[in-house]
């Protein structure tokens, strides 16, 4: 695999990892500041925040295999 390929399979895990963190953030926001008025929104924040991390995983994953 080239540098290139290798870098933009960085760049692809750091851009997964900041998504899914943004998730936990929102998650964590809410629950900080709105919880009583906005927890049934929480099933979805939780979805979307479980499968960012999935593919930061697999993100990570792809990297890993690739020797990086």
């Amino acid at each position: 695999m080239s540098p290139e390929e290798l870098k933009a399979l960085q760049k692809e895990v750091s851009t997964r990892k900041r998504i899914a963190t943004d998730c936990a953030s929102k998650v964590h926001d809410l629950v900080e500041d709105r919880l009583w008025s906005a927890y049934a929104e929480l099933p979805e924040l939780a979805r979307q925040t479980v499968e960012a991390c999935e593919a930061w995983q697999a993100a990570k994953v792809n990297l890993e295999q690739a020797g990086g």
